[in-house]
């Protein structure tokens, strides 16, 4: 019983999950024909916002500088890739090779310590994993605005997976409802981006996007 009790929960996530990536939000918004290019990347557990460095009026390097890196040149690049999350799950799960079922279980119950992980980058190519959005100025300053409120002030950091990554405290509350898909749409959404209301999973969140 307990187990089809389980099985009936997340059946009904999924479901959920998915409807509420069909509801769009922003539905009359438009992309400029020419603007700030950002792109959004999945790599199938994490979806996260790929930022030019400078652009807008708004410097990332203030925030993400080159010595909190493993390898300081690697701040040479001109993006950050950008992802919020629970700072366990985060840490411990880089791919789905390094899944575990209890981490998933943790993180889906509730967690008040979130972590940023900013990659410092080349522009990637776009794909089916990688898709392309435009931005207004404006349009571009408010999902910054949004990112640099998701920064914990005077808070935690640690290097990241390699030498060109980082992970720093992040404000909010990680659980089923908010995970770091949702995160993503969130952002997208506070910047005018026509984009599901609830994106929970990376599917939610790349289907409201060119490729």
């Amino acid at each position: 019983m307990a187990l089809f009790i389980f099985l009936l929960v997340q059946i009904g996530y999924g479901v959920a999950g998915m409807i509420g990536g069909m509801v769009p939000t922003n539905a009359t918004a438009t992309q400029p024909a020419r603007g700030i290019r950002i792109l959004v990347e999945s790599n199938g557990i994490h979806t996260g916002l790929v930022l030019p460095k400078v652009a807008a009026g708004v410097d990332w390097r203030r925030f993400f500088p080159a010595n909190d890196l493993g390898d300081p040149r690697y701040a040479g690049y001109d993006h950050v890739a950008i992802g919020w999350g629970d700072r366990r799950f985060y840490v411990e799960t880089p791919t789905w090779a390094d899944v575990r079922p209890m981490t998933v279980v943790s993180a889906a119950l509730g967690s008040g310590q979130t972590v940023l992980h900013v990659e410092h980058i080349a522009e990637p190519v776009p794909g089916a994993q990688v898709r392309v959005v435009r931005l207004r100025p404006e349009e571009y300053r408010r999902l910054a605005a949004f990112v640099r409120a998701s920064v914990a002030p005077r808070g935690w950091h640690r290097r990241g997976y390699g030498q060109d990554d980082a992970f720093y405290a992040a404000t909010g509350r990680y659980d089923a409802i908010r995970t770091c898909n949702s995160w993503t749409g969130d952002a997208l959404r506070a910047a005018g981006v026509r984009i599901g209301a609830w994106t929970p999973f990376p599917v939610t969140v790349l289907e409201w996007l060119a490729a």
